[in-house]
């Protein structure tokens, strides 16, 4: 990992982004690629899909519409202490996703006047669960729970089919599946997915979602932008981050292990530490290589942390940690800090925060309870990571009576002729003019 030294400058957060860039170019390659193939599957459904399997999953002749049988063989087949593990953490995600559904709520506005706000599941989601570098089995429960308990009853899945597997999805994704009741599955990866559960399939009797959520590549990002406003979306979540923030009394190895955990992922991955301490920032350059020369994927680990979007940054002290991480706004936010639990409140941009060096993101991956779809990008300056809330939506009931609204009558009227729009005002009056009597 290289290592830049930011001391002693007076920088804005575009210069502190400018010095760990993330892949703008690859971004901008794949929303285009992303477009062509959503479109693709719009026009020609599943010869489309079918096309795209052969092209990027080496898959043909498979069975797009995954059988029952395939599920339950699948759930019978799973290692147990992998069922015990996806059963623990079902129970723990959705204990947290309860949390993230907001009560109902009456206001009283005046006598006879009253609104009230209720949140709303949409009908039907779609979730897309990646399988290619590795089978995220895990994306099952994070992105079916939340839906489930935002009270979502009309569930689609997708994930990519596999060429071990003789065009099924992998196994364990199944599994998962059928543990939390999902029975409408399809084997279609990547940006071609998240298409088709955007705009249906009649030939798979696949028919649009409302939603789509879960995590991939930059193209499966990218074809979620391409879908916004036909669908609704969660953040884009595309290449892994992590930053670690750390002072001189860190552990370095752990600092490495965490950061290799995330390098893992992707090639693209990014993991970035920042610290005021020099004698810290070259222990865990060390420790790193040392880690990722062993490593089972040492290939896609070392190409993430020597690419351009992963470095060890030297800051001056602690508010200019503050202020990188905060410009940053990664996705998972580790807080290696002697006094994480209190400074966890100055650091307001992150998908998610992991406070203390006994908090790794690889527990918010599987087990704490959390969510591990979150926005990558920088988006966590205003976007949030999945949640019941996603598949939720916000509305108002307004209920007046009579008395009530000949209180507001003279102020609609007032605003309607003022902004030209007197058919406003005549709505109201209506209200208090006798109807004539039909002879």
């Amino acid at each position: 990992m290289r290592t830049i030294d930011l001391r002693g400058q007076s920088l804005a957060p575009a210069d502190m982004l400018a010095a760990v860039p993330r892949a703008a170019q690859a971004r901008a390659e794949a929303l285009e690629a992303a477009v062509r193939i959503v479109d693709a599957v719009r026009t020609d459904g599943e010869a489309a899909l079918r096309d795209q399997a052969e092209r990027f999953d080496h898959v043909s002749g498979h069975a797009i519409r995954v059988p029952a049988a395939h599920i339950a063989e699948a759930a019978d087949a799973v290692d147990p202490a992998v069922r015990a593990a996806l059963e623990e953490a079902i129970a723990r995600v959705r204990q947290g996703s309860a949390a993230q559904v907001p009560t109902g709520r009456t206001t009283q506005i005046g006598p006879g006047a009253r609104i009230t706000q209720r949140w709303q599941p949409v009908a039907r989601a779609g979730v897309y669960i990646p399988g290619g570098k590795a089978p995220l089995s895990s994306s099952v429960v994070m992105n079916v729970v939340p839906a489930q308990v935002a009270g979502v009853t009309n569930i689609a899945l997708a994930s990519p089919p596999q060429a071990d597997h003789d065009g099924r999805i992998h196994p364990t994704i199944l599994a998962a599946a059928s543990l939390l009741g999902i029975d409408e599955v399809y084997a279609m990866g990547g940006a071609g997915a998240i298409g088709a559960l955007a705009y249906g399939v009649p030939a798979l009797a696949l028919d649009p979602v409302d939603v789509v959520s879960g995590p991939g590549n930059n193209y499966v990002a990218s074809a979620k932008r391409a879908v916004a406003g036909v669908v609704g979306t969660d953040s884009e979540a595309g290449a892994t981050e992590i930053l670690v923030v750390a002072d001189a009394a860190a552990d370095p190895r752990l600092i490495a292990a965490d950061l290799i955990s995330q390098a893992e992922h992707d090639e693209q991955a990014s993991a970035v530490l920042v610290t005021d301490s020099a004698e810290l920032a070259e222990r865990v350059a060390s420790e790193v290589a040392a880690l990722a020369a062993s490593a089972v994927h040492t290939d896609r680990v070392a190409a993430a942390l020597d690419g351009p979007q992963s470095a060890i940054i030297l800051v001056d002290d602690r508010a200019m940690a503050e202020a990188f991480s905060n410009a940053y706004a990664p996705e998972h936010l580790e807080l290696h800090l002697a006094d994480a639990a209190d400074a966890a409140e100055h650091f307001t941009s992150a998908g998610a925060i992991f406070v203390g060096d006994q908090t790794p993101v690889s527990l918010g991956d599987y087990m704490a309870g959390s969510n591990h779809v979150l926005p990558t990008g920088g988006q966590a300056r205003y976007a949030a990571g999945l949640g019941a809330y996603t598949f939720l939506r916000a509305q108002q009931i307004i209920e007046y009576d009579h008395a009530a609204l000949e209180r507001v009558r003279a102020g609609v009227i007032a605003l309607a002729n003022a902004e030209v729009l007197p058919a406003h005002g005549d709505a109201v009056e209506a209200r208090f003019v006798e109807a004539p009597r039909s002879l």
